[in-house]
Protein backbone atom coordinates (compact mmCIF):
# COMPACT_ATOMS: atom_id res chain seq x y z
CA UNK A 1 0.00 0.00 0.00
CA UNK A 2 2.78 2.53 0.03
CA UNK A 3 4.63 2.39 -3.61
CA UNK A 4 8.12 1.02 -2.93
CA UNK A 5 9.72 3.75 -5.22
CA UNK A 6 8.23 6.06 -2.53
CA UNK A 7 9.17 4.02 0.43
CA UNK A 8 13.01 3.54 -1.40
CA UNK A 9 13.34 7.23 -1.17
CA UNK A 10 12.23 8.09 2.49
CA UNK A 11 14.55 4.93 3.57
CA UNK A 12 17.25 6.87 1.78
CA UNK A 13 16.76 10.06 3.67
CA UNK A 14 16.43 7.83 6.99
CA UNK A 15 19.61 6.58 6.40
CA UNK A 16 21.26 10.15 5.93
CA UNK A 17 20.00 10.99 9.25
CA UNK A 18 20.58 7.79 11.98
CA UNK A 19 23.50 9.61 13.92
CA UNK A 20 23.23 9.40 17.76
CA UNK A 21 23.23 5.72 18.75
CA UNK A 22 19.85 3.52 18.65
CA UNK A 23 17.62 6.02 20.74
CA UNK A 24 18.04 9.09 18.01
CA UNK A 25 17.65 6.03 15.20
CA UNK A 26 14.79 5.01 16.81
CA UNK A 27 13.38 8.32 17.05
CA UNK A 28 13.95 9.41 13.23
CA UNK A 29 12.30 6.24 12.12
CA UNK A 30 9.18 7.30 14.94
CA UNK A 31 9.22 10.66 13.37
CA UNK A 32 9.07 9.85 9.83
CA UNK A 33 7.33 6.99 9.77
CA UNK A 34 4.84 6.67 12.27
CA UNK A 35 4.43 10.87 12.92
CA UNK A 36 5.09 12.64 9.64
CA UNK A 37 4.17 10.14 6.54
CA UNK A 38 1.60 7.35 9.53
CA UNK A 39 2.29 4.31 7.43
CA UNK A 40 2.36 2.57 10.78
CA UNK A 41 0.64 3.22 13.72
CA UNK A 42 2.10 3.62 17.11
CA UNK A 43 1.49 0.47 18.77
CA UNK A 44 2.62 -1.64 15.90
CA UNK A 45 5.46 0.35 15.95
CA UNK A 46 6.13 -0.53 19.40
CA UNK A 47 5.56 -4.36 18.61
CA UNK A 48 8.14 -4.08 16.50
CA UNK A 49 10.66 -2.71 18.19
CA UNK A 50 10.09 -4.96 21.68
CA UNK A 51 10.66 -8.12 19.20
CA UNK A 52 14.29 -6.29 18.03
CA UNK A 53 15.06 -5.80 21.67
CA UNK A 54 14.89 -9.40 22.05
CA UNK A 55 17.50 -9.76 18.84
CA UNK A 56 21.18 -9.58 19.29
CA UNK A 57 22.68 -7.32 16.98
CA UNK A 58 21.66 -3.31 16.19
CA UNK A 59 18.29 -3.38 17.40
CA UNK A 60 17.80 0.11 15.25
CA UNK A 61 18.98 -1.26 11.67
CA UNK A 62 16.44 -4.87 12.95
CA UNK A 63 13.68 -2.23 13.45
CA UNK A 64 14.49 -0.91 10.05
CA UNK A 65 14.20 -4.41 8.31
CA UNK A 66 10.75 -5.08 9.93
CA UNK A 67 9.12 -2.44 9.41
CA UNK A 68 10.70 -2.13 5.73
CA UNK A 69 9.10 -6.18 5.75
CA UNK A 70 5.84 -4.72 7.26
CA UNK A 71 5.18 -2.30 4.73
CA UNK A 72 6.61 -3.99 1.42
CA UNK A 73 7.47 -7.18 1.97
CA UNK A 74 10.57 -9.22 1.37
CA UNK A 75 12.28 -6.56 -1.12
CA UNK A 76 11.03 -3.97 1.49
CA UNK A 77 12.85 -5.11 4.46
CA UNK A 78 16.02 -5.74 2.45
CA UNK A 79 16.15 -2.64 0.81
CA UNK A 80 15.69 -1.12 4.34
CA UNK A 81 18.15 -3.00 6.51
CA UNK A 82 21.10 -2.27 3.53
CA UNK A 83 19.61 1.61 2.66
CA UNK A 84 20.01 1.81 6.93
CA UNK A 85 23.74 1.07 6.89
CA UNK A 86 25.16 1.66 3.62
CA UNK A 87 26.52 5.64 4.52
CA UNK A 88 27.87 4.75 7.37
CA UNK A 89 29.96 1.67 5.76
CA UNK A 90 31.20 4.63 2.75
CA UNK A 91 32.00 7.07 5.62
CA UNK A 92 34.05 4.59 7.60
CA UNK A 93 35.93 2.93 5.23
CA UNK A 94 36.82 6.21 3.92
CA UNK A 95 37.69 7.14 7.09
CA UNK A 96 39.41 3.88 8.00
CA UNK A 97 42.07 4.51 4.58
CA UNK A 98 42.50 8.03 5.98
CA UNK A 99 43.09 7.48 9.19
CA UNK A 100 46.22 4.58 8.10
CA UNK A 101 47.43 7.07 5.70
CA UNK A 102 47.51 10.09 7.77
CA UNK A 103 47.43 8.57 11.33
CA UNK A 104 50.69 9.32 12.06
CA UNK A 105 50.63 13.66 10.84
CA UNK A 106 50.38 16.06 13.36
CA UNK A 107 46.77 17.38 12.71
CA UNK A 108 45.41 13.43 12.79
CA UNK A 109 47.52 12.54 15.66
CA UNK A 110 46.29 16.33 17.89
CA UNK A 111 42.12 15.42 16.65
CA UNK A 112 42.65 11.65 18.19
CA UNK A 113 44.47 12.81 21.28
CA UNK A 114 40.82 15.15 21.58
CA UNK A 115 38.41 12.30 20.41
CA UNK A 116 39.93 9.53 22.84
CA UNK A 117 39.20 11.10 26.17
CA UNK A 118 36.02 11.97 24.34
CA UNK A 119 35.00 8.40 24.39
CA UNK A 120 35.67 7.65 27.61
CA UNK A 121 32.95 10.05 28.61
CA UNK A 122 30.42 8.64 25.53
CA UNK A 123 30.84 5.00 27.24
CA UNK A 124 30.16 6.74 30.91
CA UNK A 125 27.55 7.95 29.79
CA UNK A 126 26.07 4.74 28.46
CA UNK A 127 26.87 3.18 31.48
CA UNK A 128 24.43 5.67 33.19
CA UNK A 129 22.16 5.44 30.44
CA UNK A 130 21.65 1.55 30.44
CA UNK A 131 21.94 1.53 34.27
CA UNK A 132 19.00 3.81 35.16
CA UNK A 133 16.75 1.71 32.76
CA UNK A 134 17.73 -1.30 33.44
CA UNK A 135 18.95 -1.80 37.16
CA UNK A 136 15.57 -1.17 38.81
CA UNK A 137 16.14 -4.12 41.87
CA UNK A 138 18.46 -5.29 43.65
CA UNK A 139 19.36 -8.65 41.94
CA UNK A 140 19.31 -6.82 38.89
CA UNK A 141 22.52 -4.45 40.28
CA UNK A 142 23.96 -7.79 41.15
CA UNK A 143 23.99 -9.11 37.94
CA UNK A 144 25.84 -5.72 36.24
CA UNK A 145 28.35 -6.11 39.40
CA UNK A 146 29.33 -9.93 38.68
CA UNK A 147 29.34 -9.09 34.90
CA UNK A 148 32.03 -6.52 35.56
CA UNK A 149 34.30 -8.33 37.99
CA UNK A 150 34.29 -11.57 35.60
CA UNK A 151 35.36 -9.46 33.17
CA UNK A 152 37.40 -7.10 34.58
CA UNK A 153 38.81 -9.40 37.59
CA UNK A 154 38.71 -12.93 36.42
CA UNK A 155 39.11 -12.36 32.85
CA UNK A 156 36.41 -14.61 31.74
CA UNK A 157 35.09 -14.13 27.73
CA UNK A 158 32.02 -12.35 27.27
CA UNK A 159 30.16 -14.73 25.71
CA UNK A 160 30.56 -16.81 28.30
CA UNK A 161 29.47 -14.10 31.12
CA UNK A 162 26.40 -13.18 28.38
CA UNK A 163 25.63 -17.15 28.92
CA UNK A 164 25.52 -17.34 32.27
CA UNK A 165 23.68 -14.22 32.95
CA UNK A 166 20.87 -15.89 30.20
CA UNK A 167 20.63 -18.85 32.08
CA UNK A 168 20.70 -17.49 36.00
CA UNK A 169 17.50 -15.34 34.57
CA UNK A 170 15.77 -18.38 33.76
CA UNK A 171 16.43 -20.42 36.60
CA UNK A 172 15.61 -17.42 38.85
CA UNK A 173 12.24 -17.13 36.76
CA UNK A 174 11.23 -20.37 37.05
CA UNK A 175 12.01 -20.16 41.23
CA UNK A 176 11.69 -16.60 42.10
CA UNK A 177 9.63 -14.97 39.38
CA UNK A 178 9.05 -11.75 41.41
CA UNK A 179 12.78 -11.23 41.96
CA UNK A 180 12.96 -9.85 38.26
CA UNK A 181 9.85 -7.99 38.10
CA UNK A 182 10.66 -4.35 37.07
CA UNK A 183 12.99 -4.84 33.97
CA UNK A 184 9.74 -4.01 32.35
CA UNK A 185 9.47 -1.94 28.76
CA UNK A 186 13.28 -0.67 27.89
CA UNK A 187 11.66 2.21 25.91
CA UNK A 188 8.90 4.15 27.35
CA UNK A 189 6.23 5.89 25.39
CA UNK A 190 2.77 5.99 25.31
CA UNK A 191 0.85 3.24 22.77
CA UNK A 192 -1.14 6.43 21.68
CA UNK A 193 -0.81 8.02 18.13
CA UNK A 194 -2.12 9.74 15.04
CA UNK A 195 -3.97 6.92 13.51
CA UNK A 196 -2.00 5.24 10.51
CA UNK A 197 -2.80 5.18 7.06
CA UNK A 198 -2.70 1.69 6.53
CA UNK A 199 -4.56 -0.26 8.92
CA UNK A 200 -2.78 -3.48 10.46
CA UNK A 201 -4.57 -6.26 8.33
CA UNK A 202 -2.86 -3.88 5.30
CA UNK A 203 0.38 -4.79 6.11
CA UNK A 204 2.67 -7.33 4.74
CA UNK A 205 2.18 -10.75 6.72
CA UNK A 206 3.46 -14.20 6.01
CA UNK A 207 1.77 -17.43 7.65
CA UNK A 208 4.56 -19.35 9.81
CA UNK A 209 5.08 -22.58 8.37
CA UNK A 210 8.36 -25.45 7.99
CA UNK A 211 8.80 -24.60 4.79
CA UNK A 212 8.76 -21.02 4.60
CA UNK A 213 11.24 -21.43 7.80
CA UNK A 214 13.48 -23.86 5.90
CA UNK A 215 13.60 -21.54 3.05
CA UNK A 216 14.95 -18.84 4.85
CA UNK A 217 17.32 -20.40 6.58
CA UNK A 218 18.75 -22.05 3.75
CA UNK A 219 19.07 -19.06 1.68
CA UNK A 220 20.21 -16.88 4.60
CA UNK A 221 22.81 -19.39 6.31
CA UNK A 222 23.77 -19.62 2.42
CA UNK A 223 24.79 -15.81 2.19
CA UNK A 224 26.06 -15.02 5.42
CA UNK A 225 28.82 -18.25 5.42
CA UNK A 226 29.30 -18.27 1.50
CA UNK A 227 32.25 -15.38 1.16
CA UNK A 228 33.77 -17.20 4.41
CA UNK A 229 33.88 -20.78 2.40
CA UNK A 230 35.37 -18.95 -0.70
CA UNK A 231 37.88 -16.07 1.16
CA UNK A 232 39.01 -19.66 3.30
CA UNK A 233 39.41 -21.92 0.00
CA UNK A 234 41.45 -18.72 -1.48
CA UNK A 235 43.69 -17.33 1.29
CA UNK A 236 43.76 -20.24 3.73
CA UNK A 237 41.47 -21.51 6.68
CA UNK A 238 45.01 -19.27 8.61
CA UNK A 239 44.45 -16.01 7.13
CA UNK A 240 42.75 -13.14 8.81
CA UNK A 241 40.04 -12.62 6.28
CA UNK A 242 39.13 -16.27 7.44
CA UNK A 243 39.90 -15.19 11.05
CA UNK A 244 38.03 -12.20 10.89
CA UNK A 245 35.24 -14.16 8.89
CA UNK A 246 34.16 -16.62 11.56
CA UNK A 247 35.00 -13.89 14.80
CA UNK A 248 32.89 -11.28 13.27
CA UNK A 249 30.23 -14.26 12.69
CA UNK A 250 30.02 -14.87 16.19
CA UNK A 251 30.09 -11.77 17.88
CA UNK A 252 26.96 -10.81 15.51
CA UNK A 253 25.20 -13.52 17.31
CA UNK A 254 25.99 -12.79 20.73
CA UNK A 255 25.73 -8.45 20.28
CA UNK A 256 22.77 -8.23 23.11
CA UNK A 257 22.39 -4.67 24.53
CA UNK A 258 23.88 -2.81 21.97
CA UNK A 259 27.39 -2.45 20.44
CA UNK A 260 28.97 -1.55 23.93
CA UNK A 261 28.28 -4.57 25.34
CA UNK A 262 30.14 -6.85 22.56
CA UNK A 263 33.20 -3.95 22.35
CA UNK A 264 34.66 -5.16 25.23
CA UNK A 265 35.19 -8.66 23.93
CA UNK A 266 36.10 -6.91 20.47
CA UNK A 267 39.00 -5.01 22.05
CA UNK A 268 40.06 -7.82 24.10
CA UNK A 269 40.59 -10.51 21.41
CA UNK A 270 41.20 -7.87 18.44
CA UNK A 271 43.70 -6.07 20.36
CA UNK A 272 45.64 -8.87 23.06
CA UNK A 273 44.73 -12.32 20.74
CA UNK A 274 44.89 -11.42 17.25
CA UNK A 275 47.06 -8.00 17.42
CA UNK A 276 44.54 -6.66 14.95
CA UNK A 277 45.47 -3.15 16.28
CA UNK A 278 46.81 -1.99 19.52
CA UNK A 279 44.25 -0.19 22.27
CA UNK A 280 44.78 3.66 21.15
CA UNK A 281 44.15 2.56 17.65
CA UNK A 282 40.36 0.68 19.05
CA UNK A 283 39.33 3.54 21.17
CA UNK A 284 40.34 6.23 18.05
CA UNK A 285 37.81 3.65 16.03
CA UNK A 286 35.42 4.13 18.48
CA UNK A 287 35.74 7.71 17.19
CA UNK A 288 34.74 7.70 14.36
CA UNK A 289 32.12 5.07 14.50
CA UNK A 290 30.64 7.61 16.97
CA UNK A 291 31.04 10.41 14.02
CA UNK A 292 29.65 8.69 11.43
CA UNK A 293 25.55 7.82 10.58
CA UNK A 294 24.52 4.04 11.19
CA UNK A 295 24.54 1.59 14.13
CA UNK A 296 27.74 1.63 16.30
CA UNK A 297 28.72 -1.29 16.05
CA UNK A 298 30.42 -0.44 12.59
CA UNK A 299 33.42 0.14 14.22
CA UNK A 300 34.41 -3.85 13.47
CA UNK A 301 34.51 -3.17 10.29
CA UNK A 302 37.66 -0.23 11.18
CA UNK A 303 39.25 -3.25 13.26
CA UNK A 304 38.94 -5.50 10.31
CA UNK A 305 40.70 -2.63 7.94
CA UNK A 306 43.54 -2.02 10.05
CA UNK A 307 43.88 -6.20 10.73
CA UNK A 308 43.95 -6.70 7.34
CA UNK A 309 46.24 -3.55 6.49
CA UNK A 310 48.93 -4.80 9.05
CA UNK A 311 48.73 -8.39 7.97
CA UNK A 312 47.69 -8.42 3.97
CA UNK A 313 49.23 -11.89 3.10
CA UNK A 314 49.51 -11.98 -0.76
CA UNK A 315 47.12 -8.88 -1.51
CA UNK A 316 48.15 -5.03 -2.21
CA UNK A 317 47.39 -3.76 2.56
CA UNK A 318 45.35 -1.51 0.82
CA UNK A 319 43.39 -3.86 -1.34
CA UNK A 320 43.13 -6.22 2.02
CA UNK A 321 42.02 -3.34 4.50
CA UNK A 322 39.00 -3.20 1.89
CA UNK A 323 38.20 -6.90 1.13
CA UNK A 324 38.63 -7.43 5.17
CA UNK A 325 36.25 -4.17 5.91
CA UNK A 326 33.43 -5.26 3.13
CA UNK A 327 33.39 -9.15 4.46
CA UNK A 328 33.27 -8.20 8.23
CA UNK A 329 30.38 -5.79 6.87
CA UNK A 330 28.75 -8.55 5.36
CA UNK A 331 29.15 -11.22 8.45
CA UNK A 332 27.91 -8.86 10.88
CA UNK A 333 24.55 -7.37 9.15
CA UNK A 334 23.63 -10.32 7.08
CA UNK A 335 22.34 -12.36 10.85
CA UNK A 336 20.03 -9.03 11.11
CA UNK A 337 18.34 -10.10 8.26
CA UNK A 338 18.39 -13.52 8.99
CA UNK A 339 17.31 -13.47 12.68
CA UNK A 340 14.45 -10.81 11.70
CA UNK A 341 12.72 -12.14 8.41
CA UNK A 342 13.30 -16.00 10.52
CA UNK A 343 10.86 -14.85 13.10
CA UNK A 344 8.79 -12.41 12.23
CA UNK A 345 5.75 -14.26 11.53
CA UNK A 346 6.31 -15.87 15.12
CA UNK A 347 6.83 -12.30 16.82
CA UNK A 348 3.49 -13.01 19.05
CA UNK A 349 4.31 -16.08 20.39
CA UNK A 350 7.97 -15.10 21.12
CA UNK A 351 6.66 -11.92 22.85
CA UNK A 352 4.48 -14.01 24.89
CA UNK A 353 7.32 -16.08 26.34
CA UNK A 354 8.07 -15.03 30.02
CA UNK A 355 11.44 -17.31 30.47
CA UNK A 356 12.83 -15.57 27.34
CA UNK A 357 11.78 -12.38 28.93
CA UNK A 358 13.35 -13.10 32.10
CA UNK A 359 16.61 -14.47 30.56
CA UNK A 360 16.79 -12.01 28.26
CA UNK A 361 16.31 -8.93 31.65
CA UNK A 362 19.29 -10.59 33.11
CA UNK A 363 21.51 -10.30 30.25
CA UNK A 364 20.58 -6.24 29.89
CA UNK A 365 21.67 -6.25 33.81
CA UNK A 366 24.77 -7.71 32.71
CA UNK A 367 25.42 -5.73 30.17
CA UNK A 368 25.53 -2.73 32.01
CA UNK A 369 28.59 -4.28 33.91
CA UNK A 370 30.08 -5.46 30.39
CA UNK A 371 30.06 -1.52 29.61
CA UNK A 372 31.45 -0.47 32.67
CA UNK A 373 34.35 -3.05 31.54
CA UNK A 374 34.65 -1.08 28.19
CA UNK A 375 34.91 2.16 29.45
CA UNK A 376 37.42 0.48 32.10
CA UNK A 377 39.28 -0.49 29.20
CA UNK A 378 39.08 2.57 26.96
CA UNK A 379 40.37 4.67 30.69
CA UNK A 380 43.32 2.93 31.09
CA UNK A 381 44.81 2.98 27.60
CA UNK A 382 43.46 6.49 27.32
CA UNK A 383 44.50 8.27 30.38
CA UNK A 384 47.52 6.26 31.00
CA UNK A 385 50.81 5.50 28.76
CA UNK A 386 51.28 1.78 29.78
CA UNK A 387 49.53 -0.52 31.66
CA UNK A 388 50.23 -3.98 32.86
CA UNK A 389 48.66 -7.22 33.43
CA UNK A 390 48.42 -8.74 36.98
CA UNK A 391 47.57 -12.58 37.15
CA UNK A 392 47.51 -14.40 40.28
CA UNK A 393 45.45 -17.74 40.11
CA UNK A 394 41.89 -16.81 39.05
CA UNK A 395 42.58 -13.00 38.82
CA UNK A 396 43.51 -11.05 35.57
CA UNK A 397 44.05 -7.82 36.26
CA UNK A 398 44.99 -5.37 33.95
CA UNK A 399 46.32 -1.99 36.54
CA UNK A 400 48.14 1.10 34.94
CA UNK A 401 50.87 2.47 35.63
CA UNK A 402 50.68 5.95 37.89
CA UNK A 403 54.17 7.57 36.72
CA UNK A 404 52.34 7.81 33.41
CA UNK A 405 49.52 9.34 34.01
CA UNK A 406 48.56 11.98 31.07
CA UNK A 407 46.89 15.27 31.62
CA UNK A 408 46.03 16.53 28.54
CA UNK A 409 43.64 13.58 28.19
CA UNK A 410 42.24 13.77 31.88
CA UNK A 411 41.54 17.17 31.23
CA UNK A 412 39.23 17.04 27.63
CA UNK A 413 37.96 13.78 29.27
CA UNK A 414 36.84 16.19 32.15
CA UNK A 415 35.47 18.68 29.28
CA UNK A 416 33.85 16.05 27.93
CA UNK A 417 31.58 14.51 30.82
CA UNK A 418 30.63 18.16 31.82
CA UNK A 419 29.77 18.83 28.42
CA UNK A 420 27.39 15.35 28.13
CA UNK A 421 26.40 15.19 31.88
CA UNK A 422 25.75 19.10 32.75
CA UNK A 423 25.54 20.71 29.74
CA UNK A 424 23.49 17.99 28.26
CA UNK A 425 25.59 18.51 24.51
CA UNK A 426 25.18 16.22 21.57
CA UNK A 427 27.53 13.22 20.92
CA UNK A 428 28.59 15.26 17.47
CA UNK A 429 29.54 18.52 19.27
CA UNK A 430 30.83 16.80 22.18
CA UNK A 431 33.07 15.18 19.89
CA UNK A 432 33.87 18.26 17.45
CA UNK A 433 34.69 20.62 20.59
CA UNK A 434 37.39 17.41 22.41
CA UNK A 435 38.90 16.81 18.95
CA UNK A 436 39.49 20.82 18.98
CA UNK A 437 40.68 21.01 22.40
CA UNK A 438 43.71 17.92 21.30
CA UNK A 439 44.33 19.52 17.62
CA UNK A 440 45.01 22.83 19.67
CA UNK A 441 47.31 20.86 22.18
CA UNK A 442 48.76 18.72 19.10
CA UNK A 443 50.21 21.63 18.01
CA UNK A 444 51.18 23.68 21.09
CA UNK A 445 53.23 20.57 21.55
CA UNK A 446 51.55 19.82 24.67
CA UNK A 447 52.71 16.18 26.53
CA UNK A 448 49.80 13.76 26.72
CA UNK A 449 48.91 14.44 22.79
Amino acid sequence: MVPFRQATRTWFLISLQTFGGPAGQIAVMQRHLVDERRWIGQRRFLHALNYCMLLPGPEAQQLAIYIGWLLNGLRGGLVAGSLFVLPGVAALLGLSALYVGLGDTTVVTGLFAGLAPAVVAIVAQAVWRVGRRALTGPLLVGFAVGAFAALAVLGLPFPLVIALAAVTGWVVHRSRPAMLKGGGERHGGTTDGPPPLIPDQGLHHDPPSARRTAAVLAIGLTAWFLPIALVAATTGTGSVYTQQGLFFSGTAVVTFGGAYAVLSYVAQRAVEHYAWLSAPDMVHGLALAESTPGPLIMVVQFVAFLGAYHHPGALNPWLAGVVASLLTTWVTFVPCFLLVLLGAPHVERLRGNHALSAALTAITAAVVGVIANLGLYFALHTLFATTHTLTTGPLHLQLPDPGTLRLVPVLITGVAAFLIFRSRWPVLRVLGTSATLGLMAGLTHLPGT
